[in-house]
């Protein structure tokens, strides 16, 4: 078992946000990772794609999601099941942007939408 702080979960900033690792193999060993995403207002994130199933949950604000070729708009309270090998992108409300918590395989690896290989982003890792 491992007891990570809260004081050791570490940042990840892109230009659209901050990823905060809860959990993930090189923090506390864990298979999953988990992570929360805070999306500044408006921010695009890129289409990709992971090998891996995500898992999303809003916990503030909005966005809209490209996923598979449909569009949802989600808002605190949704949940979204992204399946392997689907390609997505992830749209925060201009207004007000979104928080999200998300878990994944801590192998999960991504992909652009031409299939140039990314691999483990270090929020997840």
């Amino acid at each position: 078992m491992s007891v990570i702080r809260g004081a050791q979960a570490r940042l990840s900033e892109t230009p659209g946000g901050v990823m905060t690792t809860f959990a993930s193999p090189t923090q506390g060993g864990a298979s999953q990772s988990l992570w929360k995403v805070q999306a500044k207002p408006g921010a695009e994130g890129p289409v990709h794609d992971f090998d891996v199933e995500q898992v999303w949950h809003w916990v503030d604000g909005a966005a809209t999601v490209e996923l598979g070729g449909e569009t949802h708009s989600v808002a605190a309270g949704d949940t979204v099941v992204m399946p392997a090998r689907t390609i997505r992108r992830v749209l925060a409300d201009p207004e007000h942007g979104y928080t999200a918590v998300v878990t994944a395989s801590g192998q999960a690896r991504a992909t652009g939408s031409d299939g140039a290989e990314f691999g483990v982003p270090p929020w997840i890792a």
